[in-house]
């Protein structure tokens, strides 16, 4: 996996935010300028901008990048072939992907009004600054740094941003899948978790829709003539919500419902949407098994699930170990400790770590995101930087 290499410089402290070095202060800035386009998913002109920008961001360091159209009301995506990377033109040898996605969850406007771009001490403010347009930026300073200084990468480098990872990554998946089967490693710049642990294990992410007919009635004129879609639906959730517990690791969350028309109407119609999380394929696969077995208590109503598993868990296999083993030995040589963590939310690394050995969260050190709180750590943007350069110099 790695061939013997100079060791870089150590990082040495790290700096205040108020005592910024040059080259801190650098990427800094230019991750404020991917952070001041807004890119909610599915806002196309936004999209359209941040991936202007990337494209002329990686041509200038000698990328081939093609531009996948989007689909289904989403954005377009970047993939990004660096002929100097490997042993040049043609090496089309299993390689390192780069997964990030530029869209965030902060709709237009949030910029202006609730999570302006600031930096307050250590910390610099902004929708989407840590999920992910700072490790999105430091990927790509590492692909810089080693081309301005001439230098050449073991394997060839591909690099994919996309723009819908939010909502399930429904058009990037497919993308996703083709170039993780040409690659032999993955690194996903998702933000670090927990004080700067990269992620080795993820829960997967299975989305449903559970929706009930059953027949409208005035409600004082002749109640008894409906039946109630709310009523069968709230059973049908508290049937749900109580499987929690039962199985170590997995969630089932009702996040939103719908339904009804009027007051004085018995509802016709209603639906909740449920969000599933669990450690593994197998119990995936039995809850999905499980919620197809929901009958409804009124024979009179109908229910409709539909939806199914979106993301299939990040299980730590033998793989992903030994990656993190190598990352974890070139951060000691930058002069930090790299630490790893389970996470309970998906990323695009879901899709490739059964195959492919993926390390995720290796993006800035940061915290509340999706939220008007979100921030990265201004002192973990160069450590971080030089751990994505050295992995991309030693890997082999």
């Amino acid at each position: 996996m790695t061939e013997t290499m100079p060791p870089a410089a150590p990082a040495g402290p790290a700096p205040a935010a108020d005592a910024m070095d040059p080259a801190t202060e650098a990427l800094l800035a230019e991750i404020r300028r991917w952070v001041e386009i807004e890119t909610p998913t599915g806002h196309v002109p936004g999209l359209d901008a941040m991936m202007d920008l990337a494209s002329a961001a990686y041509e200038a360091i000698g990328g081939n990048v093609t531009r996948i159209p989007g689909t289904l009301g989403q954005g377009d995506h970047l993939s990004i072939a660096l002929p100097w990377t490997g042993s040049g033109h043609g090496d089309n040898r299993p390689g390192i992907l780069v997964l990030s996605h530029l869209d965030t969850v902060h709709p237009v406007g949030t910029l202006a009004e609730a999570l302006p771009f600031r930096v307050e001490g250590a910390r610099a403010y902004g929708p989407g600054i840590a999920d992910m347009k700072g490790g999105a930026v430091i990927a790509l300073a590492a692909l810089r740094a080693i081309h301005e200084a001439g230098g050449r990468t073991p394997l060839p480098v591909r690099v994919l941003l996309t723009s819908d990872e939010e909502i399930g990554s429904p058009t990037s998946r497919a993308p996703i899948e083709a170039e993780a089967a040409r690659a032999a490693y993955v690194l996903v710049t998702e933000p670090a978790r927990n004080g700067g642990k990269v992620v080795t294990a993820r829960k997967g992410v299975s989305r449903y829709g559970l929706e009930t007919r059953g027949r409208a009635a005035h409600s004082g004129n002749n109640h008894a003539e409906g039946r109630s879609a709310i009523l069968e639906l709230a059973r049908q959730i508290v049937t749900i919500e109580g499987r929690n517990g039962e199985m170590e690791g997995t969630t089932l969350n009702v996040g939103r419902i719908t339904g009804g028309t009027t007051d004085n109407t018995v509802p016709e119609f209603a639906m909740a949407r449920i969000d599933v999380r669990t450690p593994t394929a197998a119990a995936a696969e039995e809850i999905d098994a499980w919620l197809r077995t929901l009958r409804a208590v009124d024979p009179d109503v109908t229910l409709t699930l539909t939806g199914g598993p979106n993301r299939p868990p990040m299980e730590r296999n033998a793989g992903v170990a030994a990656l993190f083993d190598h990352a974890s030995a070139l951060a000691a040589e930058i002069g930090f400790e790299l630490e790893e963590t389970y996470s309970g939310g998906g990323s695009d690394g879901s899709f490739t770590a059964a195959t492919v050995p993926t390390l995720d969260g290796l993006g800035v050190d940061g915290a509340k995101v999706h939220t008007h709180d979100e921030h990265l750590m201004v002192p973990s943007i160069l450590p971080r930087m030089r751990l994505m350069r050295r992995l991309f110099e030693t890997l082999a």
